[in-house]
């Protein structure tokens, strides 16, 4: 399941990657930013950053465009912006893990995000990565659910 996850992100940042450069930066910024767009479904979104940690478009909270988030760290204290962009320099791809907040079901999640730079822009999609564990310790105590039913 987490294999197919990954590929949906690669794929979805490959669809905005062919949108960027057809239709051009410009354009291509607003529509990742726009919140009903095609490149936002419920918790998969595009989010672009420069390459010093700005942010110039984010899928579900316009808020952070125009914010550099070089320094920003996940609720583990990791400096996961940072390494995007030292690996996205290094390679011009790639994932990094963190900690962060899941818009579908408001809380902090494990979030892996896959990368590419084009131009001089970083085109970055992620994927909550929880485990079938964290789906079991999160279950209400009332609801009725037999562990050995997902064995």
């Amino acid at each position: 399941m987490l294999e197919k996850s990954q590929q949906k992100a690669r794929e979805w940042v490959a669809k905005a990657i062919a949108f960027y450069k057809k239709s051009g930066k410009e354009i291509a910024l607003a529509e990742f930013t726009n919140p009903k767009g095609p490149f936002v479904q419920e918790a998969m979104y595009i989010f672009v950053l420069d390459t010093q940690g700005t942010m110039l478009a984010h899928g579900v909270n316009e808020g952070y465009v125009g914010q550099n988030f070089i320094r920003m760290k996940d609720s583990a204290g990791r400096d996961f912006v940072r390494d995007v962009v030292r690996t996205v320099n290094a390679e011009g791809s790639g994932w990094v893990d963190y900690q962060w907040y899941n818009p579908v079901t408001k809380d902090m999640k494990r979030k892996s995000v896959y990368f590419e730079k084009v131009d001089d822009i970083i085109i970055c999609s992620g994927i909550y990565t929880e485990t079938l564990l964290d789906v079991i310790f999160t279950v209400s105590p009332d609801t009725d659910i037999n562990f050995f039913d997902f064995v």
